[in-house]
Formats: C-alpha cells, structure tokens, sequence
C-alpha cells in the first residue's frame, strides 16, 4: 500500500485546484459558468513578446539546458528595471535570480531558510503559497493578522513579542492578493524596523507592482534603507506583462538570499528556456509603458464591481492594486456557503475568503481578469439575485468542501 508522506498528508487541500475541479463538475451539470475566480489575466501576451519568443526558439543555441541562475542578460534586464521604475541599484551578477514563475522562488526559499518547527509570520488574509511553504519545510507557520479596520495592513504589535523574537522569516505581499490593499514607504519602513529588530528576513512578494489605481505607484522594498541587509524581493512577468504561462519571474536583493535560493535551485531544477528569457529581456525594456495601460483596463472592471455592489448596499474598500476585489458575504453565511451559494443558484464562480487564511472569513475574492462583457453578465446576475430579497430563505446545497 502506498502511503503519503506526514507532510503531504498535513497539507490543506489547494485552494485553487479545487475551485478548478468543482467548476468543471459545474459545467457537467449544465450550469453556465462565470469565473471570478483564479487571477489570470484574459489579455494576451503583447505580441513584441510572442514574436521575440518565435525567433529564438528557432535558434538551435536556445534549445540546450539553460542557466541555473538565468542569463546574464536577463538578470541584467531586471536589474535596469528596478533602476528604471525604483530607483534601485542592483548587481546582475549577486543580486539577482531567475525564477519559474515567483511561486517557484517563494516556496523554493523557504527550504534554504527554515528547519523543522521554524516560525514563519505569514499574511492572513494571505496568499495560501507562504503557508503551504511553511509546512512543506515542517515550519510553523503563523498568522499576521490583516484586518479592514488597519486597512488591511500589519500592526506589529499584535505579533507577540515572544512570537516575534523566536521568528525567523515572514512573508509580505503589496499590492495584496486577496484584498488589494496596498502600502507605502512609511509602512515598509515599519515592517524593515520590526524585521531588524527580531533578526527576520523579509520575503517580499511584489507580483503585484504594475496594476495600480488612482495614482498609486507602489514601492519596491528595496527602496528602504536597511532592507538589502534583510529582504528578498520576489517579482514576476506574469501580471506585468501577461505571461502568466510562460513562467519566468526573478528574485532580487541580499546576495546572501540569493545564494541560499540559488543553492537550493540548482539541486531542483534546471532553469528557464532560454528563449522566454529573450522574451523577458524584450518586454522589460521595450514595453515598459504597457503596464500602464493594462492597470487602465482593470481599474474599469474594479469600479464596475464596487458600483454593482455600492447599487445593493454593500460597502467595500476600494482596492488600490491587483485585480481582485475583496467583498464582505452578507449575514448568516460563512465566506464557503456563499461562494457555493453564488455558484449554484446563478453560475458565478468566486473565491471563499477562508482560503486565505482565519481573517479571511467573512469574505470572497472578486477578480477581474474576464473580458468586460461577461463580468457585466456576473454582476448584472448577482444585482438581479440579490436585489429581490427571496435569497435570504435560501440555503446552499453545494458546498466547497
């Protein structure tokens, strides 16, 4: 008989490969399905990017193993990247690691860094990678509360100080995923300040940084004095440029960091084709106007949801980046029954804010990456549902469990 490992068998179950499989056994039933789901952007990679790609997959050079810390000329590319839009100087050479993707660095990361029963300051709500993580290197992950009425920002007084001087790493992520909350320099300064003073490395995950609103720009932590001595910074091409599915992403700061990452990468994998690093190279310098333009596109999707839900009453923070829309579910529900309940009786698929941690119950995860005409479609259904009032006698039979 095969038998699991005690660490796959502690982990929870996937958020998202789940919410993938019950919108599949949605469909089989004859529901039609809109997905507010997973964050993947419905714009196509620019096409400056596909062509480059194209060209040097042709050339027999590029179909060999690649690098395991990348090619220099990409790494040299993010480095006059964070030059161009932080004001960050980087060594290409030290500072700076091609990733597959940035979920690849941040969980590959935590193997270098914790050893059994470690303890990891996690975001709750947060994205369910950083606890996953911790628990893959038998960690002990633990929660830094993110609350509507800190505006979904750490107060590191509520981290105990027993807590705190016996942690080792701690996850943050602005712009946030779920919530959209974002951060400045002064709370970066803050969370650099509580980090060296409990010797903690920062690992922050920047994902996020060019889908911004209302003239918000958001910061590299990098830009805070003091943070090189003790922050990774972890970006990717995924969101910035819509090449979710090409999986290239970097990590960038303390060269100790990077050589602990890089360690561990090169026992594990064997680098990113070369070619989508050409690719990378082409959108990190030629296209770097295009974030702009896709932030324009989901701040109007955003506000199609806040006014959809402002119509029935809901109050919701506005969120100042990502794409994703953090919504309270109404009263007498838990976020799990709610997004069931939404998926059964009109077909639209949403994230349950338990998912994202204990602070996230109470709420669902909206995100924006579907072209226009169909998120108008989900919100015109949810305003039709909801505004009758017959859906409070109502209970959900489905449920995301």
């Amino acid at each position: 008989m095969i038998k699991k490992s005690k660490r796959i068998e502690n982990l929870p179950p996937y958020l998202f490969a789940r919410i993938d499989q019950l919108k599949e056994e949605a469909i089989k039933r004859g529901i039609d399905i809109i997905s507010l789901g997973i964050g993947d952007p419905d714009q196509p990679t620019p096409m400056p990017v596909v062509q480059k790609l194209c060209e040097e997959a042709l050339n027999p050079a590029n179909h060999r193993y690649s690098s395991y810390e990348g090619m220099l000329e990409f790494r040299k590319a993010v480095a006059d990247w964070y030059k161009y839009r932080f004001n960050v100087d980087l060594d290409p050479k030290k500072e700076v690691l091609t990733l597959i993707g940035s979920k690849e660095g941040l969980v590959h990361i935590i193997w270098g860094l914790v050893d059994k029963e470690d303890i990891v300051l996690c975001p709750d709500p947060g994205y369910p990678v950083y606890k996953i993580a911790t628990l893959l290197a038998e960690g002990i992950p633990y929660p830094i509360p993110l609350k509507k009425e800190n505006k979904f920002l750490p107060k590191w007084e509520d981290i105990p100080s027993d807590i705190a001087k016996k942690s080792k790493v701690m996850f943050l992520n602005y712009p946030s995923n779920p919530t959209g909350a974002v951060i400045d320099k002064h709370g970066l300064e803050e969370a650099v300040s509580f980090a060296r003073e409990n010797d903690i490395v920062i690992l922050y995950d920047n994902a996020y940084s060019e889908i911004t609103f209302d003239g918000f720009v958001a910061p590299s932590i990098l830009e805070i004095k003091g943070a090189k001595d003790i922050a990774l910074e972890f970006g990717s091409l995924s969101k910035t440029f819509n090449m979710t599915g090409w999986r290239i992403g970097y990590a960038v700061g303390n060269s100790d960091l990077i050589s602990i990452l890089s360690t561990v990468k090169t026992n594990v994998d064997s680098g990113v084709f070369q070619a989508i690093q050409y690719a990378g190279i082409e959108a990190l310098y030629n296209l770097r106007d295009f974030p702009k333009e896709s932030s324009k596109i989901y701040q109007n999707r955003r506000d199609m949801v806040l006014d959809a839900f402002k119509d029935l009453g809901v109050e919701i923070l506005p969120p100042k980046g990502t794409f994703y829309v953090w919504v309270p579910v109404p009263e007498g529900f838990t976020s799990t029954d709610f997004a069931a309940f939404l998926l059964e009786e009109i077909g639209v698929l949403v994230v349950p804010g338990i998912g994202y941690g204990d602070y996230g119950e109470g709420y669902i995860r909206i995100s924006t990456t579907v072209e226009e005409n169909k998120l108008k479609e989900a919100l015109r259904r949810i305003k039709e549902f909801f505004g009758k009032g017959d859906w409070k006698s109502k209970k959900p039979s489905l449920l995301l469990k």
